[in-house]
């Protein structure tokens, strides 16, 4: 007798999809071009992405930084063609914080060779690496062992 799989249930091994961890854009957005203009591209993405319009992230951006951030700065910061006007680093983190795309910092993090996590995963990560360490302690430990043998009798 054949087992019916109940419609309601998550299959672990079928239906599970574990959450992206890592913030990071796909390949194809900042792929290509200059820096200048990868960074015009991940802007533009992230503004799109929010949902919010130029206007309204602009005065989101102003209420958070206390400073005017208008919607023609915007368009400024997301256009490849206008190498003369730079993000500063306080409206990208304004950017970030009133458009929720994290993926910027991915974008940033990737150029060290590192990836963006959530803050609650630190800990899990930090353990991760405590493991490591102890177990390559442990690798030599049993090596030194096994070279000075019987010495320590």
């Amino acid at each position: 007798m054949s087992k019916r799989r109940d419609p309601n249930t998550m299959d672990l091994f079928h239906d599970y999809q574990p959450p992206e961890v890592a913030a990071r854009f796909e390949p194809d957005v900042a792929k290509g071009g200059t820096l200048d203009v990868k960074i015009a591209r991940v802007l533009s993405e992230a503004m799109s992405r929010s949902g919010k319009s130029r206007e309204q992230i602009a005065a989101e951006m102003s209420d958070y930084l206390s400073q005017n951030v208008t919607e023609n700065m915007l368009d400024c910061y997301a256009s490849p063609a206008r190498r003369d006007h730079k993000i500063t680093l306080e409206r990208f983190i304004a950017l970030i914080d009133v458009t929720g795309c994290h993926e910027l910092l991915g974008f940033v993090c990737e150029f060290s060779g590192f990836v963006a996590v959530p803050f609650r995963y630190g800990e899990v990560i930090q353990l991760w690496q405590t493991e490591e360490r102890l177990a390559e302690l442990e690798r030599r430990r049993s090596a030194l062992r096994g070279r000075v043998g019987g010495l320590l009798k």
